[in-house]
């Protein structure tokens, strides 16, 4: 498992959450190499450059400021500050923002309502829950400005939990531990998932069942007509609001796709005619409807979407089902749905399954895109010879450097891109950024087109230069969409049209190796590089003047 360095630093009791991540680091496939800084010497670790924190380099920060300190700073300001008690912590965040490095994981503040003023403290501006609202309002449009800063957010999840259950009186009297032995399993999750998400490690796919998951009543018996949806009072209405829970997801770039043990047609029925039908078969990326079992259905599913099972949430309401394909699948997830659809929403809330660490306007299209990969697929069938197939695609790709408008599509490719990332470079917008300004870089983005439509940005390369004759290739990753289109030749083409342009003379490779990514193990070595005599690192060289540019059916825009 890959180590993860995590520093906490937390102006409460942090043992037992520092605990809890090393565990829930292994639940999540990760290795946590932790240093928990001493009780309340947040402002110190930070705000010292010379400190312990800064010396252990870590990859992620995690600040965790308490509610019940903030109250007490509070409660001991003269009345006429207390209402620039948010802006005074805000102004540390943001003075700690500029002095990492790292990823800043900030947890936001639970309320706490001291009951001073009751609703009327909505009014006040002054008042402690308007100043702990005001905080966490603030928090979030500041992350939405400093994209190497994260919020965690266990406000919300006090909310989900109860602040019974998130907090005992008695354990803070005696420990000055702000989270219950209850609640401390939750936080945890909260913070490796957004970990996760950063280093690539996230949900991409919904896989959803019919019958009795996505409408009541089974199709083939029932009739399109007499399923169970609708908006009005009646279990109908658990499964429409499920539905827009699914196309919410859909239109922030989870890619739907259904697998049924039905008739193809049968099942498409309620999608094209049933009026209180939420999701149509245009929000459907892969509908796969047979009478084969799931597990296969899956498989097909996966093969065509060209993800990993890990990438996937499959939800179906029968156990048999659920059971069946943890057995066949066991990298996917499968949750173990509630009996009532009433509480599927509820329980799949809880489980905040589809964490993220970006967001970008052409997620919308994923759908829309992997529907014309499958036409693709469909397509490549009708040809005998693999040349003639991709000249058919009439395909065009565009190159640019990196800058404002691709930054975006660059950090989330970074983050999403496991099998084909040749060092498994994880970056955020911010990193993105100063690799743009530093001379010592070259970027490079790749587009990709054909006559089906456009795939958008699927490739990024970074080159860096190393002294006079060498650059060597920090970074390369792809969409594994556009595999076996030739776009790793024209991907090479490029780097080395670069490299005679300003007078290189070898281009150098690296293969670091994942448990995802042995796809490109001999990645280097296909396309003419000649393995490095160094045991420590996977090197490859290739020789500029030597190189012979590689046949592929891609024209630069």
């Amino acid at each position: 498992m890959p180590t993860i360095k995590v520093a906490l630093a937390g102006d409460t009791a942090t043992q037992f959450l520092a605990t809890a991540l090393k565990g829930m680091g292994i639940e999540k496939g990760c290795i946590i190499d932790l240093f928990e800084a001493e009780y309340n010497q947040v402002e110190r670790q930070l705000l010292d450059s010379t400190s312990e924190l800064y010396a252990f380099a870590a990859d992620y920060i995690v600040v965790f400021q308490s509610s019940h300190k903030l109250l007490s700073l509070f409660n001991k300001m003269p009345t006429g500050q207390q209402q620039g008690l948010a802006d005074e912590r805000l102004a540390f965040i943001k003075n700690i923002c500029s002095a990492v490095q790292s990823r800043l994981i900030c947890c936001n503040y639970p309320e706490i309502d001291d009951a001073v003023f009751g609703s009327y403290s909505n009014k006040v501006e002054s008042s402690f829950i308007y100043q702990i609202r005001k905080l966490n309002l603030s928090l979030m449009e500041l992350s939405m400005k400093i994209p190497n800063l994260f919020i965690c957010d266990i406000a919300a999840l006090q909310n989900k939990l109860g602040r019974d259950v998130m907090f005992h009186p008695a354990v803070y009297i005696g420990s000055e531990m702000v989270l219950s032995l209850d609640a401390v399993p939750y936080v945890a999750s909260r913070i490796m998932d957004i970990v996760c998400a950063i280093q690539g490690k996230f949900k991409k796919c919904l896989i959803l069942d019919l019958d009795n998951t996505l409408w009541g009543g089974v199709i083939g018996d029932d009739g399109y007509e007499k399923i169970e949806l609708g908006h009005e009072l009646g279990i109908g209405k658990a499964f429409t609001e499920f539905q827009q829970w699914a196309l919410k997801l859909k239109n922030r770039g989870i890619i739907l796709a259904i697998c049924s043990k039905n008739n193809q047609d049968t099942a498409k029925e309620p999608f094209e005619k049933h009026p209180e039908m939420v999701l149509r078969l245009n929000d459907i990326a892969v509908f796969m409807a047979n009478w084969d079992n799931k597990a296969d259905n899956i498989r097909r599913i996966q093969s065509i979407l060209n993800i990993g099972f890990d990438s996937m949430v499959f939800l179906d309401d029968n156990p048999f089902e659920r059971n069946m394909v943890r057995e066949n699948i066991p990298e996917i997830t499968v949750p173990e749905l509630p009996e009532d659809p009433a509480d599927y929403l509820e329980y799949l809330y809880g489980l905040n399954l589809f964490e993220t660490a970006s967001f970008s306007s052409t997620d919308a299209d994923r759908t829309k895109q992997y529907q014309i990969e499958s036409l693709r697929v469909t397509t490549q069938m009708n040809f005998t010879n693999e040349d003639d197939f991709l000249k058919s695609l009439q395909m065009k790709s565009e190159v640019n450097p990196f800058n404002s408008f691709n930054t975006p599509r660059v950090s989330q490719l970074s983050q999403r891109s496991n099998q084909f990332n040749l060092r498994t470079v994880r970056y955020t917008e911010a990193d993105i950024e100063r690799m743009a300004k530093d001379t010592h870089f070259q970027s490079f983005s790749f587009t990709l087109s054909d006559k089906f439509g456009d795939n958008g940005l699927i490739c990024a390369v970074v080159l860096e230069k190393k002294g006079t004759e060498t650059v060597f290739i920090d970074t390369w990753f792809m969409s594994c969409r556009v595999l076996k289109r030739g776009m790793e030749h024209f991907t090479l083409n490029t780097i080395v049209d670069y490299a005679k342009q300003h007078g290189f003379r070898f281009v150098i490779g690296e293969y670091i190796p994942t448990s995802k990514n042995s796809m490109v193990e001999d990645h280097y070595l296909k396309l003419g590089f000649i393995p490095v005599d160094d045991p420590s690192r996977h090197l490859f060289r290739l020789e500029v003047d030597r190189y012979e540019t590689k046949v592929c059916h891609i024209t630069a825009l």
